[in-house]
Formats: structure tokens, sequence, C-alpha cells
């Protein structure tokens, strides 16, 4: 695997300037919410800090990794390229960086949908992406109080935002947020 420097040197190649900036951002967050989940806040780091690596792709170039790769979109998937960076970028940290570690791989893959029964390290991720420093948002001191106190409580919320969001804009919504959504929801009411 590349060491960390390697990876930020290429993630600064890659990566537009507000968007290497935000990684780092996600990748600070991510591992002050280790340090408060108890996970590794080493393989947090690492995760926030890949997580958007191949955001300012090509879509075009994205979708060949996708099929290079042997991931089948569904239609839903296929319509939706701004959900593709976290596919392709599952793929693509293995390929360029050798990271062979399976949270890290799938906490990526899931940052941008979240699913239900997300392992600690995904929602860690998927929250420090709505949290991280930069993020301004109307919500997002609640969000950031909710990712300290109650990370359950945090997802739900994130997935709720997400569904409102696209449905408000007449868009799809992927089937993975709701059932983060609605197994989230759950999880507060038991």
């Amino acid at each position: 695997m590349k060491d960390k420097i390697q990876i930020i040197t290429s993630l600064r190649s890659r990566l537009l300037e507000d968007r290497f900036f935000h990684s780092l951002n996600v990748a600070d967050m991510a591992k002050e919410l280790a340090l408060i989940y108890g996970a590794d806040p080493e393989q947090a780091y690492l995760a926030g800090l890949v997580h958007d690596c191949t955001k300012n792709t090509p879509a075009q170039v994205q979708l060949q990794m996708m099929e290079q790769g042997g991931m089948v979109l569904t239609d839903l998937e296929r319509q939706s390229p701004k959900l593709w960076h976290a596919m392709s970028g599952s793929l693509f940290i293995q390929s360029e960086y050798g990271i062979e570690d399976a949270a890290v791989i799938s906490a990526v893959r899931y940052h941008t949908t979240g699913k239900a029964a997300m392992s600690l390290l995904e929602k860690i991720i998927y929250i420090a992406d709505y949290t991280s420093a930069e993020r301004d948002y109307p919500g997002v001191e609640q969000m950031r109080h909710w990712a300290h106190t109650d990370l359950d409580k945090a997802v739900f919320e994130g997935a709720a935002f997400t569904v409102k969001k696209l449905q408000k804009a007449g868009l799809p919504v992927h089937p993975d947020t709701l059932a983060a959504r609605d197994y989230y929801g759950l999880q507060g009411k038991r």
C-alpha cells in the first residue's frame, strides 16, 4: 500500500483545490469521530482521506473504471452520475493505492448513499463527509452535535436530509439511502 504522503500527493494532483481541502477535513473529522466511538483512528483517517478520490474524474472515465472492475450498475445508479465517485473510488483505491482493507473499501463505497446496518467505520465516513470543517449549510451545527454524541441519530438525520433534498428536487433516491433512513430511524425508536 502507498504511504499517507504518497496518497496525499496523488490526491492533491487529482482533485480540485476545494475538493482536496474537503478530503483533508473529512479525514480529520473521521479521526476525531473514531477516537470518540472506539474505531481505529488511522483507518478512519485513511478512509476519510481517499473517500472522494475520483470525485473530479470525468464521468466517462469513472464509468469505464466500474465496467472494467466488474461493477454492475442498477438503472438508477447509471442515471445518477453524482453517485459514481463512491463506486469508482472504491475500485481506484485498490488498484492505484494498494488499499486492501475491506472496511476502508466499503466505507468509500457507501459514503454517498449510506445503507442499512452500516459498520462503525462506514457510519463515521458517512457522517464525517456531512460534518467536515468547511461544511456550511443550515443545520450543520446540529449535525455536528449529533455526530459527536449519537452517531446513529446523525446517520438517520443525514439520510433523512438527503431523501428530502432529492425528493424536493424531483430526483430519484437510491434504495440504500432509504434503507439507511428507515433502519436508523427504527434504531432510535427502540
